[in-house]
């Protein structure tokens, strides 16, 4: 989110960070010790069926002639969209602080991006360590 908007982004697309919250339509799931809740796109099968088909023409189409564009499946919990919102605002300023600026033009004038290798990536990442208590803003999947 942080690079979006130090990139010059005035909005982003964060459907996939608040799926899993209480506000997201769906039933939360407990699955082998991990809370979920249930997810349908738009453009899955069950969501056609159940209204949606008009949406991408096929609104005349019989049930097994549908061709659905999406998915169903589960996201992890997430609680409270507030609660996510406010772990993106709060890497926003974090990245102000990491890049010494103190307004979002400022870092949209100043950032500089670089190109990491995957293994840089893997790097920067949690490794050699069992986590035992998750992070709001960090989980293993």
């Amino acid at each position: 989110f942080a690079k979006a908007i130090a990139a010059g982004a005035s909005c982003a697309m964060v459907g996939s960070m608040i799926a899993g919250t209480d506000e997201s339509p769906g039933e939360v799931i407990l699955y082998q010790g991990r809370s979920f809740k249930s997810y349908r796109g738009m453009g899955s099968l069950g969501a056609m069926a159940r209204g949606s088909a008009d949406r991408y023409f096929q609104k005349d189409a019989a049930s097994d002639k549908l061709v659905p564009e999406g998915i169903e499946g589960q996201v992890p919990y997430k609680g409270t969209a507030a609660a996510v919102i406010h772990q993106l605002v709060g890497g926003l300023r974090a990245a102000m602080g990491y890049t010494g600026c103190a307004t979002v033009d400022e870092m949209r004038r100043n950032c500089q991006f670089v190109k990491i290798t995957g293994a840089g990536l893997k790097e920067s990442h949690v490794h050699d360590v069992t986590i035992t208590r998750e992070s709001p803003n960090y989980r293993v999947m």
